[in-house]
């Protein structure tokens, strides 16, 4: 599914209407008619609820919500953030309709409207209709005031299109926003719904489908969500005829005296990930836990400089190079000045692809050159803001942006982790992840990431659909461990350990749809 930011959202909008003849009343009554599904889903046997409507087209949904309720008997007031000669002519059309059956809107200024505002929680749901897709500035006046009132109120609110007071491009807060319980967007999928304060704003969030023709809503746009089918379609298969060796061979060079884990970590991600042979390269210490942990694996002891690698490993590690087919390069490495020295000296040689990740990336930001071939970088906010010389803020304030920029300055397939992650490549749509839950903010998934990325460019996919196909399947990792363990608590190395189960899913939905 394509994602729609505010402007191609219009453009559907328009084309709906000028190409394909659908009138914006019609779409209108369709958007406010899914919206009150989902009231009568929360409120099966009725009861108390307030629409606020604003004076735009978001606005004229929620008038046809307030007359659907009124028509099935529910407790209904209708306030409206706006002066009735203020409405867009849509809204105003709405409004006549909403009156004929009965719905006495009032608005804002009207005797009782104020009194209305303090009695709220005393209602069992609000709908938000006050700011659609379009709004761009801060909201004040009468719209500020009932953000206000609603988010005191402490009753539950279902938002229309975008929760109010929410940037539909970057889900940053306009001053004041909506706190949702649910949110019925229209068509497609907004950019909010993947970044800045619209993830937790928007609460569960769902996507109607209120008629436009699907030509339009699968016209391709920035970015897509990314599904079963998609990855299903691209994890290499297995042949019964195959052996070790054909099955991708793995470099991982990870680990120091202090975080010899996160080797370990990796190494055992990129065995239930399905490579074939995997070597873990490190200091002594490094060597000796992953032999303990993951026996399977391989080991390419290097010289160390007081726990960490010595530049001098340099030589050994290209000289085994054409041995792997891809590589693994970062966890728990450090960014002491040897392993700088040594990574420069590696990647000035390295034509393997690889993935880079943690303090591998931690040296870019200090001036190592990656490498000529093929790379997936997989920051987090943190890491990306080391890497664009910006803050956090500035980072996760528009993460698509932050991505494309990346993409353009190092010219790789760029992983920006976090809920919701998205994988950029010059030239391709942006690809954002929907699995995975808040369990996985804990240590070392990110190691059992790179395990997984690195075994797929083994095993010859692009860096690209390597990176795309490695994190969806590895936050699904993270789903069946929350089902099966419980929703907090389970570790990393419970997500390595999930991965052919997730992976088996996977398969069978994509066997299902084929």
């Amino acid at each position: 599914m394509w994602i729609a930011d505010a402007a191609r959202s219009r453009e559907i909008d328009q084309l709906a209407h000028t190409e394909y003849g659908i009138p914006s009343a019609v779409l209108m009554e369709r958007a406010g008619l899914s919206v009150f599904d989902v009231v009568r889903e929360l409120l099966p046997e009725g009861g108390r609820i307030t629409v606020f409507c604003g004076r735009g087209n978001n606005g004229g949904d929620g008038l046809v919500v307030a007359r659907a309720a009124h028509e099935a008997g529910y407790d209904l007031d209708c306030l409206v953030a706006a002066l009735e000669p203020d409405l867009s002519p849509d809204a105003a059309y709405q409004l006549a309709a909403a009156r004929a059956r009965g719905v006495e809107p009032i608005f804002t200024g009207d005797p009782g409207y104020g009194r209305r505002l303090e009695l709220l929680g005393s209602k069992d749901l609000i709908v938000d209709a006050l700011l659609g897709t379009g709004s761009g500035g801060e909201v004040h006046g009468p719209v500020e005031v009932a953000i206000r009132a609603i988010n005191r109120s402490g009753v539950p609110v279902v938002s229309v299109d975008v929760p109010s007071g929410i940037h539909t491009d970057t889900g940053e807060e306009l001053g004041e926003s909506i706190w949702a319980l649910r949110t019925v967007t229209f068509g497609l999928p907004k950019p909010y719904l993947f970044q800045g304060i619209g993830i937790e704003h928007a609460g569960y969030w769902t996507v109607a489908d209120i008629g436009f023709p699907s030509d339009l809503l699968s016209e391709p746009t920035d970015a897509r969500i990314l599904d079963a089918e998609w990855v299903g379609n691209l994890l290499p298969e297995r042949l019964r005829a195959s052996h070790k060796g054909d099955n991708g061979k793995i470099l991982i060079v990870a680990g120091s005296q202090r975080m010899r884990g996160a080797a370990v970590l990796a190494a055992r991600a990129a065995m239930r990930a399905g490579a074939g042979l995997i070597t873990v390269a490190g200091v002594e210490s490094v060597c000796a836990a992953v032999a303990a942990h993951t026996p399977e694996a391989l080991l390419l002891p290097l010289p160390e400089n007081h726990g960490v690698i010595s530049a001098d490993a340099s030589r050994i590690l290209l000289d085994q190079a054409n041995k792997f087919d891809a590589a693994l390069f970062g966890p728990g490495l450090t960014q002491e000045e040897p392993v700088i020295d040594f990574l420069d000296k590696v990647w000035r040689e390295w034509d393997r692809p690889c993935c880079i990740d943690a303090d591998a990336l931690n040296c870019v930001s200090l001036g190592v050159g990656l490498p000529q071939g093929e790379c997936v970088m997989t920051p987090h906010p943190g890491e990306m803001g080391r890497l664009l010389h910006a803050s956090v803020a500035e980072v996760q304030g528009d993460r698509f942006r932050s991505v494309m920029t990346a993409t353009t300055k190092f010219g790789k397939t760029v992983l920006l982790k976090g809920p919701y992650s998205i994988v950029g490549e010059s030239f391709q749509p942006m690809l954002v992840n929907c699995t995975g839950n808040s369990g996985m903010a804990s240590a070392g998934m990110g190691d059992v990431l790179g395990g997984v990325i690195a075994t797929l460019l083994a095993q010859d996919l692009p860096a690209y659909y390597a990176a795309a196909s490695g994190m969806f399947w590895h936050g699904l990792a993270g789903d069946e461990c929350a089902k099966r363990i419980g929703p907090i608590g389970y570790t990393a190395l419970d997500v390595a350990e999930m991965l052919p189960l997730a992976r088996a899913s996977i398969t069978e939905s994509c066997d299902a749809c084929g």
